[in-house]
Formats: C-alpha cells, structure tokens, sequence
C-alpha cells in the first residue's frame, strides 16, 4: 500500500512519466493511477480504521492495521479495490492500492469587517468536478487560481456569511499572499461544517458564495448534518499542489 501526501493531479503526472511501458500493457495500473472514490477516514473506539464513502456508506480498509494519518480525521483521495473479506460491521470490505490525504479544515468565524484583511479576497474558480461535493458533513472543493511555483503559502478559509434569511451560506475565502501571477494551478480543500445549524435529518440547500476572477459566484449543494459516528474528531492539515494553509 502507498501512502502519499500530495493532491492526485501530481501523482498521476508522475506516474505517467514513470511507468508509459507498463501502462500500454496493463490496463489494471492505469486503473490505479486514479482515485476512483473521495472517503473522510475514520476510526472506531476500538481502533479500526474506516472509511466512510457517503452519507450512507462504509468501507473497511482490510490492508490497513493502524491510522495513516495519525487517528485524525481527514478526508482523502483513495484507490481501492473491493474484496471477499468480510466487512464486519461495514457495508463492504476493500483493498487500497493508495491513499491520498488532502487539506481538511475546520470553518472560521466571520470577522464582519475584518474579514478582507483576515482572509483576503483574492479570486479564484470553483472547479465543477466529482470530488467538488457536500457530504459527510464536510464541503469538499477542487478550485483553481494563479500561482507562482515559488514555495509561498496560499491562505483559504471557509467563513458563514451570517445571512439571517439563510443559515446555510457560507463563503470561501483565499489569501493568496501576493502570489498573484504565473500559472493556473488547482488546489483541493476539505472544510468541515459542524458549525452549521444541525439539519435535523432533512437535506437542506447550502449555498457557497466566492470571488471569481470575472464576478461573484455562488452555487447550492445538497446538504445534510452528518449522522453520529464513532470516529475520532481531530482535524488534520494535509498538503495540496498549492502550498495550502
């Protein structure tokens, strides 16, 4: 098993520069180039390490004996394929091939007035895309800027506009700390929304709102409060293509 702590845009160009020969013949290491499923990693009481695959659905990871990631929760890019073990008290049992961390965030306060000078306002562009979702009781976000390759930090942050007519509005918000030009460049970040007001079982809509670099932007995901788990509430600071905090 591999683990690794860099966003899959990398790891597949760096597979594709390592392993063309192998790729022309064997259609299974292509298949594993690719994350085929975006989890948030748990762990029980007991120490068994989870995945939960949707709102519904868990996945035991048979390969794995202990935390990769230090028993803090996370959401992660995985590859996986599904086995005849028994799951347990899963839905179903898996092998991975890899596992992927990303940044996986708490929200932060609205600062009111304070919020351009805390959290910047620099653009950027929600990226419509598979792992761009609201599940598990996290938000989940491929975006895209500029960056610079030069190492420096780009600040992002996950901020409720306090909209007394809807509760579930919120705001990204990215500092990118004077990186401002060079390339277009993705970033995947994770938030978790526990802050919000419990759905009550219900599916409400959450709108996010961002800066773009024509106009503001919003769209609305499916949302429900997450159900009690046994796993762990710990948050980790994973590593992305952009230097993320």
């Amino acid at each position: 098993m591999k683990i690794t702590n860099l966003l899959f845009v990398t790891g597949i160009l760096l597979g594709m520069l390592i392993l063309p020969s192998c790729l022309d013949d064997d259609d299974d290491n292509v298949n594993r180039m690719y994350p085929n499923a975006l989890v948030t990693v748990k762990e029980t009481s007991n120490k068994t390490v989870f995945f939960q695959l949707d709102d519904n659905t868990t996945l035991l990871p048979v390969n794995i004996t202990s935390h990769p990631f230090g028993s803090k929760e996370v959401r992660a890019l995985v590859n996986y394929d599904e086995v005849d073990d028994s799951p347990q008290s899963f839905d179903q049992a898996v092998k991975v091939n890899w596992i992927d961390s990303i940044r996986t965030k708490p929200m932060a306060p609205n600062l009111g007035t304070e919020n351009d000078e805390v959290y910047g306002n620099d653009p950027v562009e929600i990226v419509a895309d598979w792992v761009t979702i609201a599940e598990d009781g996290y938000l989940t976000l491929r975006f895209r800027t500029m960056w610079s390759h030069q190492g420096i930090t780009h600040y992002v942050n996950l901020i409720p506009t306090n909209n007394p007519a809807n509760p579930y509005e919120v705001e990204f918000r990215h500092d990118a700390n004077g990186d401002v030009d060079g390339r277009v460049g993705d970033g995947l970040v994770a938030f978790k929304l526990n802050n919000l007001p419990d759905t009550q079982g219900e599916t409400v809509k959450l709108k996010l709102k961002w800066k773009a670099f024509n106009s503001d932007k919003s769209v609305e995901f499916d949302y429900r409060t997450r159900a009690t788990t046994t796993a762990t509430s710990a948050i980790a600071a994973e590593r992305s293509v952009i230097p993320l905090q």
